[in-house]
């Protein structure tokens, strides 16, 4: 049995990360491809994805015993990968994990064999989602349509833009880890 690959899904917020990989989760499934959930110091009934609700002393009791393969923080949060990820890896799986920018070089040490994904969507259409989802203020939207161009896209990034159906994004990042099969 042949090692997965692990993609790294990135993009600015407002792309609709979480909605493509929520699709994927649905559908991935019969292609074999697993989506790993984030472990992050918000309430599970925080929206957005669909994650592990940890408090803040229990992340860090967990990073401190190593059970996390990665971590970070942004937003005023902490978020991580657990280490069940290297398990499913080894066993064949394709593995998803909703990452960020920021995180992208410490994540390429730990998986060497990473796959960056980047999910981005127009500036008009992720401005009308902050809005429309309401954690962010006008100023805090300016900020981050501001931020998107500040990172580049990295090298070897299989590109999805989501400006369409939420389908269409999510079966074109099936096809793309289909495609690095062949």
């Amino acid at each position: 049995m042949s090692a997965g690959h692990l993609y790294y899904v990135m993009g600015p917020s407002g792309a609709g990360k979480d909605s493509v990989l929520a699709w994927v989760r649905e559908h991935g499934i019969a292609h074999g491809v697993v989506c790993a959930h984030r472990y992050i110091t918000r309430p599970a009934h925080a929206g957005g994805e669909n994650h592990v609700a940890l408090s803040e002393a229990e992340f860090q009791l967990r990073e401190q015993r190593g059970l996390f393969a990665l971590t970070w923080q942004a937003h005023g949060l902490h978020y991580g990968i657990g280490n069940e990820v290297a398990l499913w890896l080894a066993r064949g799986a394709d593995v998803l994990v909703n990452g960020s920018r920021g995180a992208l070089a410490l994540a390429c040490e730990r998986f060497p064999a990473l796959r960056p994904v980047l999910i981005t969507a127009s500036p008009q259409a992720i401005a009308s989602r902050l809005a429309a989802r309401g954690r962010e203020s006008e100023q805090d939207i300016t900020a981050r349509l501001a931020r998107m161009d500040a990172y580049p896209i990295p090298a070897g990034s299989v590109v999805i833009q989501n400006d369409g159906s939420i389908a269409d994004a999510g079966s074109s990042l099936l096809r793309a880890i289909h495609s690095a099969h062949a």
